[in-house]
């Protein structure tokens, strides 16, 4: 027993940044990194970043989330400390925010293509990824008080690939599947905020036993990297944002999705652009409560039109 106690205190005492998670150019570093799990190819890590000293971390009378973000890359490669991503991580929590970045598996490391084609690989490495960000969350929980965050005010985030990760862990959850045991019953998390993402389901249209929790999509219309409509085959289709919003609408779930006409898969890289538009969403949905549906088309000049993959692929995925 004294063994398995020192144990677990050492695993919550942070890590060598060096080692853990090194500095971005800006010197934006994490103000703790912990392993919350180990598997059988990897040990698994989390980067904990507070608000900024000085920044309003309270707003109407509650405090701002927690950010849990899943970074994106096909589920072939990718970082929790991406370069390109600490800019955005820095600004959150100049906000207010504090803001946890997670390690996943990365299922499909090593293919040559990923999509519908492949269902079979792509369904495991999703999942793989559901069942490591629900391990994080569960450590999290287990651990708030020491980590500093309250469990019942977290708003999941992702890109790409972790868009695809969030939005089929809410599913998984909202219809209690088995991954999600792992979880305290009535857990829920706060909100979610989706770039470029979907759902994959084997047993036909989107059904939600439950109401999801607030959800925020943003997706390309032009995107061919992850479909924003549908993918659909007999049972198996993959859901994009435009598919999802249309069965939340018909399960009276709150979301709020934002469609870009001629962009591809660059949406996915657009969470410093849209600051603003996160904060709002998370002050009104998800702070005040309110039952605010809203389906909007964007055009924003700021954001440099790709041609569907190719642009993001070797932004995103680096080949």
């Amino acid at each position: 027993m004294r063994n398995t106690i020192l144990a677990m205190l050492l695993a919550l005492l942070p890590l060598s940044l060096t080692a853990g998670s090194p500095s971005g150019p800006d010197g934006m570093e994490p103000d703790g990194t912990y392993m919350f799990t180990q598997r059988d190819t990897c040990d698994l890590y989390l980067d904990i970043y507070g608000p900024a000293p000085g920044s309003e971390t309270m707003y109407n009378g509650k405090r701002k989330p927690t950010i849990l973000f899943v970074f994106g890359g096909g589920f072939i490669s990718g970082s929790r400390a991406e370069n390109y991503n600490l800019p955005w991580y820095r600004e959150l929590t100049e906000n207010g925010y504090g803001v946890i970045a997670i390690d996943y598996r990365l299922g499909l490391k090593g293919a040559k293509s990923v999509g519908i084609a492949q269902v079979n690989q792509l369904d495991t490495a999703i999942h793989l990824a559901v069942e490591d960000l629900f391990c994080a969350t569960a450590f999290i929980i287990d651990n708030a008080d020491a980590l500093g965050v309250d469990p019942d005010n977290i708003v999941l985030c992702g890109s790409s690939a972790g868009a695809i990760t969030i939005l089929q862990a809410e599913y998984e959850l909202c219809n209690r599947a088995p991954l999600a045991s792992i979880l305290p019953e009535d857990f829920r998390y706060a909100g979610l905020m989706s770039f470029a993402g979907g759902i994959l389901s084997r047993q036909g249209k989107l059904k939600f036993e439950r109401e999801t929790s607030p959800v925020m999509l943003l997706h390309g219309t032009d995107d061919r990297l992850v479909n924003y409509r549908q993918i659909a085959f007999f049972n198996l289709g993959f859901y994009g944002s435009d598919k999802i919003a249309e069965r939340m609408e018909r399960y009276g779930c709150r979301y709020n999705i934002f469609r870009y006409p001629g962009h591809g898969h660059e949406i996915a890289s657009i969470m410093g652009l849209t600051v603003d538009m996160q904060d709002r969403f998370i002050k009104d949905n998800i702070l005040d409560g309110k039952r605010r549906i809203i389906d909007a088309t964007i055009t924003d000049p700021a954001i440099p039109a790709g041609n569907g993959m190719s642009q993001s692929r070797k932004e995103l995925y680096g080949d």
